[in-house]
């Protein structure tokens, strides 16, 4: 959880905790911008805890239109 104050040159910043999921900002940048990259990436992704809920929905609507595609190309 993160508090509001104030944050000086010479301040300790220690990490609490991870996501399991470790996905790097990079990541969600590449699926964010090729859309029909990686599937299983966006399942991975969706499931991050720390994830806007606005972007696990955006995220979500691809897969889903994607599965759509693929059952029409069928």
């Amino acid at each position: 959880v993160l508090e509001e104050g104030d944050v000086a040159a010479g301040d300790q910043i220690s990490l609490l905790q991870a996501d399991e999921m470790q996905i790097p900002v990079t990541e969600i940048t590449r699926l964010y911008l090729d859309r029909k990259s990686d599937p299983q990436a966006m399942r991975r992704l969706i499931q991050v805890k720390a994830l806007p809920e606005d972007w696990r929905e955006y995220f979500t609507e691809l897969l889903e239109n994607l599965s759509e595609d693929v059952g029409a190309v069928m």
